[in-house]
């Protein structure tokens, strides 16, 4: 029996797509909102979560940073996808026949130029995936839709015209969410390791537990502070380094943050995606 790994969306949706590129043995479970992709995997429904938790233009998915801390679940791994949109409408349709195109509104933003040059009414939808799936169902041939690939082939439409989006750096990171810790072995290189924390109620206290990393040496590749149950005072912080807690640096550093936080949960450590290298600054 083929494992299942949960995601947000209709069938199509670029998520679908991130499960298929890491697990394609495995059946790819859509979910209408991220509380049911976290809850089917809570159940035992789903094996794993495959959970956008950025987006190089639209930045930080805010809803997750909420949701992770509360659902014990454990991160064992990233995926990072370039995101293609496709003009695509139903069989029998053209270019000169669309009038209107819908979309997510970052996808509609995303493809400007296209719109433009078509002439086409720009309509919002809920999403990528669920704008074919609509398109598909009305069978209106001057209704296009802004979509993946996959969502032409799902929903039996025609693509008119690929990859449209005005620019190719439109990249969405995943992160693959475990009821079970997992953590990738000391000796693996690249590493990342993700966590949370909350610092003290005492002057400089984030000045001070950032310090550690600084003095040690960790790259520290991400830092957000999110509110917490909507209080003001309540601000806890999401992080991300390069490296292993069992690494002499790392754990140093990790001790420093400790002592200057009331709260410290470390989410997962597991391997840096290929793509890292990829963007990453060449030495001068």
């Amino acid at each position: 029996m083929a494992k299942v790994i949960s995601f947000q969306g209709e069938r199509g949706a670029n998520s679908e797509i991130a499960c298929n590129e890491v697990f394609p043995d495995w059946q790819a479970l859509p979910c209408p909102t991220f509380e049911d992709a976290f809850a089917a995997l809570a159940d035992g429904t789903a094996d794993l979560a495959m959970i956008p938790i950025e987006n190089s233009i639209a930045g930080r998915v805010a809803d997750i940073h909420h949701l992770l801390p509360a659902s014990g679940f454990h991160i064992i791994g990233e995926h990072f996808l370039p995101i293609h949109f496709h003009l695509m409408a139903p069989k029998g349709a053209t270019l000169a026949t669309l009038k209107s195109v819908q979309s997510h509104v970052m996808g509609l933003g995303q493809c400007r130029k296209i719109l433009k040059k078509l002439k086409l009414q720009a309509v919002v939808a809920a999403d990528t995936a669920g704008s074919a799936r609509q398109v598909a169902e009305l069978g209106d041939l001057t209704r296009g839709a802004l979509a993946p690939k996959l969502a032409a082939s799902v929903y039996g439409l025609d693509i008119l015209a690929e990859d449209v989006q005005d620019e190719d750096h439109n990249t969405t990171r995943f992160v693959i969410l475990s009821r079970e810790r997992k953590d990738a072995p000391a000796s693996t290189r690249p590493v990342m390791t993700s966590f949370v924390f909350r610092v003290r109620n005492v002057p400089a206290a984030l000045y001070k537990a950032m310090g550690g990393f600084a003095t040690n040496g960790v790259n520290m590749t991400k830092l957000e502070s999110y509110m917490v149950e909507g209080q003001f005072t309540a601000t806890q912080f999401f992080a991300e380094i390069e490296g292993h807690p069992e690494d002499d640096d790392v754990r140093r550093a990790m001790e420093e943050l400790a002592f200057f936080s009331k709260e410290l949960r470390i989410f997962g450590t597991y391997p840096a995606h290929p793509y890292r290298q990829k963007v990453q600054p060449a030495a001068e």
